[in-house]
């Protein structure tokens, strides 16, 4: 039965100009899209492209290197997650020096937010290779750390010309990997829907996010090799960034001080994180978290989460990182202090100390109506 929208009431929504809502201009999906990298640095006019990846990633950024041919300057394998400052700085130094006119950013989160860091300063067009399922090559959103803390940083320098998605670079992720960086871009989901920088694209694009990711996320870790499989994640990891376009709220706050300041790996710190935040925003906002509830198949949207998180082999509770019940305190304080104010619930320490608090025991959310 279709919905009648004329007896929803007068429908006000606000698409600000700039770096929210922006997104690449070239998308390539497909199986062997990776043989197009050297025409998209062509498409932008670059002649002295500059391949940046992780040390991880060596063995791809020479392949890169090789398609470019003559339009490539060199290979710069140094990203490392949560991208410090003092690399992105030694990083736009190097590329200043090699005479760079573009970049390509290959590899995972920490491959594009080098890419991003450099542009930031630099204005240097991208092309985007994600070899996992962060979205973040979607944005013009980029999380810097200076001093200990990850910053936020916005600015359409960093926003890719092209994006290359090849589905057949992902299948050498490790399970966990893959599992973390799917929940990743499920946080992107999430994060995004009730933010006022979002708009009706990037809400919708939001809960087709969670049911594709919720749907081939399983598949991916039953069967690691099967590109359909990978191929299916990787399309709703796309989608989640475009959710992301939309803008982040506490889950992305929370996640980025356990990443930053305490060395939580990316994927990890969302997805340990995830099942808290969503319980606790969902006692604030009820329509369209309800839709990504039913998106991952009903229920409390936390309790759904979780049994995710569970399905996909990851062992809930931030305790399990190392992390000590101790830090606690000064994880909720950064976090507080480093609020964007776009949360449904109210960002205070009392309110995130409990969130990560839950987080760090690891049981399953229980669904309440009770408010911080």
């Amino acid at each position: 039965m279709s919905t009648d929208w004329t007896n929803k009431g007068m429908m006000n929504f606000f698409c600000p100009g700039g770096v929210y809502n922006a997104t690449p201009p070239r998308v390539l999906f497909g199986a062997g899209m990776l043989a197009r990298v050297r025409d998209e640095v062509m498409a932008l006019g670059g002649k002295r492209a500059v391949v940046v990846t992780t040390p991880g990633r060596v063995a791809l950024g020479e392949q890169i290197r090789e398609m470019l041919k003559d339009l490539c300057v060199g290979v710069l394998a140094k990203a490392v997650s949560q991208v410090p400052v003092e690399l992105a700085e030694e990083a736009r130094a190097t590329v200043l020096e090699q005479g760079a006119d573009c970049i390509v950013s290959a590899g995972g989160g920490a491959a594009i937010g080098l890419g991003k860091g450099i542009s930031l300063a630099l204005g240097l067009p991208i092309v985007a290779v994600p070899t996992t399922y962060s979205g973040s090559e979607v944005t013009g959103f980029c999380g810097i750390t200076i001093n200990g803390v990850k910053r936020m940083h916005i600015d359409l320098n960093m926003l890719a010309h092209s994006i290359i998605y090849d589905p057949a670079l992902t299948r050498s992720l490790p399970v966990h990997v893959s599992a973390a960086s799917a929940m990743n871009a499920l946080a992107h989901c999430i994060d995004v829907v009730y933010v006022p920088t979002a708009n009706p694209f990037t809400k919708l694009a939001a809960v087709e996010g969670a049911r594709v990711i919720a749907g081939a996320a399983p598949e991916v870790i039953d069967r690691p090799d099967d590109l359909q499989a990978r191929s299916a994640l990787l399309y709703g990891a796309y989608l989640g960034g475009v959710a992301l376009t939309g803008g982040f709220a506490l889950q992305h706050g929370a996640a980025h001080v356990l990443g930053g300041t305490f060395g939580i790996p990316h994927g990890d710190s969302h997805a340990l994180v995830l099942p808290y935040v969503a319980e606790y925003n969902s006692r604030y906002e009820s329509e369209w978290l309800g839709l990504i509830a039913d998106a991952l198949g009903g229920g409390d949207l936390g309790g759904a989460v979780y049994d995710l998180l569970h399905r996909l082999g990851i062992t809930p509770g931030l305790q399990g990182t190392g992390l000590d019940g101790g830090q606690i305190e000064e994880a909720a304080r950064i976090t507080v202090e480093t609020d964007n104010s776009m949360n449904p619930g109210p960002v205070t320490l009392p309110a995130v100390r409990e969130i990560l608090q839950a987080a760090w025991v690891g049981a399953r959310p229980e669904s309440s109506s009770t408010r911080i």
